[in-house]
Order: structure tokens, then C-alpha cells, then sequence
């Protein structure tokens, strides 16, 4: 496992430190990715063997019974559904990026048609994104930080309205309506404690992420939209 948290980071940090194109806080966001993948890796481990650790009295730990009831408590998906949001936050991210690599290889090219002083001066210029200069790329931007929002939010929701609930430390009753399995069953999942602290660290990077990605969307917003405090007017030749 340390060997495919080492395997995730590795692009996440090459493409951070590239600097052929940037814009503001794009250090930031991979910085959260890295953060964010390391605390995940580390909330999984108490998740890890969760099948092995539900039992109910009077059952053997892998009968039928016993897996039936599991099935009956968590009957939401947990980690499957972590890793699926990590995902989307990092096509979140890679959507800014796909965006300003079509800025730069659109400059490139003009600039390499033109075959002049001016072309080459703004293929240079283009590699750091001038949001003055092109509401498109705000745009852009805006809406890669309120795709990050969202999937910060849908999985705040998930750990809290999902899987907070299924870790409690009292017994859970478990009635299965069969034949071979009948009447009222308890069942109880060990090391509770833990997965909840994993559910809340979980929590809390994401809404330090949702509290980072609002703010800066109020910035953008109010400094490149509606051009509050000032900024930058020179005119700049877009490349879309």
C-alpha cells in the first residue's frame, strides 16, 4: 500500500513543480491533491478489514447469517466511494490544466506562423494565464473551483449522512425475515473509535478545501469579474 500512495503522488508532484504554465494558486490545489491522498490512504486502513471485524452473537463470524446482517447495516458504499470522489476532485483540477495547455499550445503555434519578435513575445507571455486579460479563463477557472466544491460537498455528505451513522458503539439489531436466519440478531463492529476519527480527518481536510476553493472563487469573482480593488487593463490578444 505505502507503494501505491508513493505511485499516486509521484504525478501529482511532477506536474506541480512544472512551470511551463501557471495561473493563480495552482501550487495550492496540487497541494491539497498531495495532502488530501495522504489522508486518505491513511483513513482506509481502519477500513481495511471491516468484514473481519462485524459479528453477531450466536453466529459464526463468516456465516451466512453474519454476512447477511452486514450486508443489511452497510448498506452504502464507503471507501469504493472515497476513491471515486478523489477521482472527480482530481479531474477538477487536470480540467484548469487541460484548459491552459490549450492556451499555450494556441500561442505557440500563432507565434511560430508569425515567425516574429511580437509572436514570440506572446507565446511567453501566455504562459502565465492573465485573467485580466481573458474572462474565458476566469471563467474557466471559476468553474474548476465549483466542480471542487461540489465534490468537497457530496463527500462531506457521504461520511457524515452515510458512514458516521453505521459507527456507532452500541450493538446493531439486525432482524433478517428468513428462514435460515431467524430471529432478532446483534451485531457490533470493532474499533468504531477509529473509523469514526477517519471519517472526521476526512471531514475536516475537505472542508478546508471547500473553505479555500469559496474563498478564492469570491476573489476571482470580485478582483477579475467585477474588477473590485484594481488590476491590470493592459490589453492582451486572447488565444481563443
Amino acid at each position: 500500500m505505502a507503494a501505491a500512495l508513493v505511485t499516486g503522488l509521484i504525478p501529482i508532484l511532477r506536474t506541480a513543480v512544472d512551470t511551463s504554465t501557471t495561473y493563480k494558486a495552482r501550487t495550492i490545489w496540487f497541494g491539497f491533491l498531495a495532502v488530501r491522498l495522504v489522508v486518505l490512504f491513511v483513513c482506509e486502513l481502519p477500513w481495511f478489514k471491516l468484514d473481519n471485524e462485524f459479528s453477531c452473537n450466536g453466529t459464526l463470524r463468516d456465516s451466512l447469517c453474519t454476512r447477511a446482517c452486514f450486508n443489511e447495516h452497510f448498506d452504502r458504499p464507503a471507501v469504493v466511494a472515497w476513491n471515486f470522489l478523489f477521482v472527480l476532485l482530481v479531474m477538477s483540477v487536470l480540467l484548469m490544466e487541460l484548459f491552459s495547455g490549450h492556451l499555450r499550445a494556441s500561442a505557440r503555434k500563432r507565434s511560430l506562423n508569425q515567425k516574429s519578435a511580437e509572436g514570440q513575445a506572446e507565446a511567453q507571455e501566455l504562459m502565465m494565464l492573465d485573467f485580466h486579460a481573458s474572462k474565458t479563463a476566469v471563467l474557466f477557472y471559476l468553474l474548476s473551483v465549483a466542480l471542487r466544491i461540489v465534490v468537497e460537498a457530496v463527500f462531506v455528505y457521504i461520511l457524515l449522512w452515510w458512514n458516521l451513522p453505521k459507527m456507532e458503539n452500541g450493538p446493531h439489531e439486525c432482524m433478517l425475515d428468513r428462514p435460515i436466519c431467524p430471529g432478532l440478531q446483534l451485531c457490533v463492529v470493532r474499533a468504531a473509535p477509529e473509523k469514526r476519527m477517519s471519517i472526521f480527518a476526512l471531514a475536516s481536510i475537505s472542508c478546508l478545501v471547500m473553505a479555500a476553493s469559496g474563498l478564492f472563487f469570491v476573489y476571482c469573482v470580485m478582483h477579475y469579474l467585477c474588477n473590485w480593488g484594481g488590476g491590470s487593463n493592459t490589453a492582451t490578444n486572447s488565444v481563443l
